[in-house]
């Protein structure tokens, strides 16, 4: 399978390029990103043969459909990493909090998070094809709270591989923080800085799309390459566990083969949402994906109103910090998908020098076919902890914003998936608060504890030890020293 550009084609890139290519190198012509020139497809006979596949095994059919140039031993071995998950058999368990309503928890990996989904086993390929030919490569990382400690993960002490993960000061969880700063393997390079997500993920795409850089990078033989989902690795990974999910539904008997469901995504960056479109257009049968935003609502304007305008817009720092951005960069391979790549270009360059794009309203109804989209806001979420905990169900806060969702925007009477996309330790004050209806904000060891007392519920032994590790990475810059602290780390 070839991958090709969402802006267009410019001259010093190949107008395609197979899929190790575009995930070596994820920076595309003009600042584009790669999508694949098409999509395989799957059907009720496929779901009917692969309802009890172990998540390794259904996951190793998917890609081999997409024909990718990856030896199949390399791909095995990728996907073997799902044994250091909970269940290695079921890593995404679906479980039923309402008639119609059922759970995916992406959680249940090293790190806590949905990112270990597709992590893991890229950061295997990655390092693998890096050793293959020869080179070194850089891996720049920005994160909202769960990339980073997810990517750190993955390559911690991969040959051929150095590692810098930028995340914004003051925008993560304590827990999320603590993962990446007492990661101490040689290879990896954790920077604060002095700003919010967007200006991390700003100054990695920056960076991946600066000559001079790569020229400082090429003086110490070392390539360039990313772990966000700018990269196409991480989204071909992100296509499978919504099909596992109605695979799921499929075996428990909820649904009969070829029913509809909705998937509902908490989103930030758009990338899960993205790999919910893809399955779609493969043949899942998705009603629509729902969309759920929180007080930084640029996904729901732009899916309700075909307006992404951030000009007056400022960051909001919510209880939900992983969808705490206003620059999501994978809305760009849907837009492409549906309108080619000139009106992408035409889009995002507006986006770059305006800070706004508007669909027209045949745009909008095209993407209307696909999504529809809502947002809350905190205390809204804290309800829906507290709702739940009270019944027996544990939801982090950004799970807890797609009952919005399932409130207001199912139209049908289908069954609902939503992605739960990372577990209450990680939010562990905010959850607190919310348990106890109040507004008193413990630190979050503290909180750990409050609520595994108070809910009986263990505390995953991997962040109940973060608090004893030290700490490794203490720097926090300007903007405008990340560079130069990044070229200080690979030389060193």
């Amino acid at each position: 399978m070839k991958f090709t550009e969402t802006r267009g084609n410019a001259e010093g890139f190949q107008p395609e390029v197979p899929f190790s290519e575009a995930i070596l190198n994820p920076s595309a012509s003009y600042g584009g990103l790669y999508v694949p020139e098409s999509l395989p497809a799957i059907d009720a006979a496929f779901f009917e043969a692969n309802k009890a596949a172990a998540y390794p095994e259904l996951a190793e059919k998917i890609l081999k459909m997409f024909e990718i140039d990856i030896d199949d031993a390399v791909i095995e071995e990728a996907l073997a990493l799902y044994q250091k998950f909970d269940d290695p058999e079921d890593t995404t368990p679906v479980v039923q909090i309402e008639e119609d309503l059922f759970v995916n928890e992406l959680y249940h990996g090293p790190t806590r998070a949905f990112k270990d989904m597709a992590l893991q086993p890229f950061g295997y390929i990655l390092s693998d094809l890096a050793k293959k030919i020869g080179k070194k490569y850089l891996i720049l990382a920005a994160t909202s709270g769960d990339t980073g400690p997810a990517t750190l993960e993955a390559f911690a002490g991969k040959e051929n591989i150095q590692v810098a993960c930028l995340y914004p000061k003051g925008g993560t969880s304590d827990v999320q923080r603590l993962q990446m700063v007492t990661e101490a393997a040689p290879n990896l390079k954790v920077i604060g800085i002095e700003g919010n997500f967007d200006d991390a993920q700003s100054a990695l795409k920056s960076l991946l799309a600066s000559d001079t850089f790569k020229a400082q990078l090429q003086k110490s033989h070392i390539s360039l390459s990313a772990a966000n989902s700018v990269n196409f690795g991480r989204i071909i990974f992100q296509i499978i566990y919504h099909i596992r999910s109605y695979l799921a539904l499929l075996q428990k008997g909820v649904i009969e083969n070829g029913e509809k469901i909705y998937i509902t995504v908490p989103s930030g960056n758009f990338g899960n949402a993205l790999g919910a479109y893809y399955a779609k257009k493969m043949g899942l049968p998705i009603e629509k994906i729902l969309i759920t935003s929180n007080a930084n609502n640029v996904l729901a304007e732009l899916i309700n109103k075909g307006e992404y305008d951030i000009r007056n817009k400022k960051l909001i720092l919510t209880n939900s910090p992983a969808m705490d951005i206003l620059k999501s960069s994978n809305v760009e391979r849907v837009l492409f998908d549906k309108f080619g790549a000139a009106r992408t270009k035409e889009m995002m360059d507006a986006l770059t020098h305006e800070n706004r794009y508007t669909l027209t309203p045949e745009e909008l109804a095209a993407l209307q076919e696909d999504f529809a989209a809502i947002d809350s806001d905190d205390a809204y979420g804290q309800k829906i902890i507290k709702r739940y905990a009270d019944k027996g169900y544990v939801m982090d806060p950004h799970t807890a914003t797609c009952l919005k969702a399932y409130e207001d925007l199912k139209e049908k009477d289908l069954p609902m998936v939503i992605c739960s996309t990372a577990e209450w330790t990680k939010f562990a004050p905010t959850m607190l608060m919310a348990i106890e209806g109040n507004s008193e904000k413990r630190s979050d060891l503290e909180a750990l504890h409050e609520i595994s007392e108070k809910l009986g519920i263990e505390i995953t032994p991997r962040v109940k030890s973060l608090f004893d590790k030290e700490i490794v990475h203490r720097d926090v810059v300007e903007k405008d020293a990340i560079e130069s602290k990044i070229l200080q780390f690979i030389q060193s």
